[in-house]
């Protein structure tokens, strides 16, 4: 079994370098307030033979290729390097830089090594990412706070969605005349559902400023 995943691994990132094609070496745009909601931007400095030269990572989130997905752009020092949809595996050196995507954000934007450390870039100051780690920075105990409500937010979503599922189900004749009916504890209405959304949705955007994603958490919201 462990033997089948290595092999679906190793083919998903040779999948993910097929995809790479060649940049066009258009300089890199600045980074803009209107663009917290639409961008991505992320950058790392690497060691390449006693040069450091900086690569970023530049997303934006309404751009999709021609198959419709959402692409990343990986710029070699201020110039368009390479192109690729996400999720992304770019070749740089000592390793590779991978980009993934959730429904609100990034989910992972990190450079691996050739032998498997691995490091986040780091995001711009301007992002909205940037400014989500400055004020981790700034306000430590405040953000842990705020990340734990994110998640306190996204397990009741959860709670709400599974017991909604389970009713649902039971409401199917032949299950329920073998395993009964089952009625959530509370029935929300409408008003209440549709707040129960925005702030699960709200709560994942926060988790992907801090590029933060759970499966059955956010996964869920999406």
């Amino acid at each position: 079994m462990t033997r089948v995943g290595g092999r679906f691994r190793a083919w998903r990132r040779e999948r993910a370098l097929s995809r790479v094609e060649p940049g066009d070496g258009r300089e890199l745009k600045r980074f803009r307030w209107w663009q917290w909601t639409r961008r991505a931007l992320f950058h790392v400095r690497l060691s390449d033979d006693g040069r450091q030269p900086v690569y970023s990572v530049d997303v934006k989130h309404g751009k999709y290729d021609s198959n419709g997905r959402r692409s990343a752009d990986l710029y070699l020092d201020g110039r368009h390097h390479a192109v690729s949809s996400i999720p992304a595996r770019f070749p740089v050196p000592g390793g590779t830089i991978e980009v993934a995507a959730s429904g609100f954000g990034l989910k992972r934007c990190h450079y691996v090594t050739a032998e498997g450390a691995e490091r986040r870039l780091a995001p711009d100051p301007a992002s909205a990412e940037g400014r989500r780690l400055r004020f981790e920075r700034e306000h430590p105990t405040l953000s842990h706070w705020m990340g734990a409500g994110s998640v306190s937010v996204l397990l009741v979503a959860l709670l709400v969605l599974l017991t909604q599922i389970v009713g649902s189900i039971t409401r199917v004749p032949e299950i329920a005349e073998h395993l009964g009916t089952f009625s959530p504890p509370v029935e929300l209405p409408v008003w209440a559902n549709i707040t129960v959304t925005a702030a699960a949705a709200l709560a994942s955007t926060e988790r992907a400023l801090r590029l933060r994603y759970s499966r059955l958490l956010d996964g869920a919201a999406g």
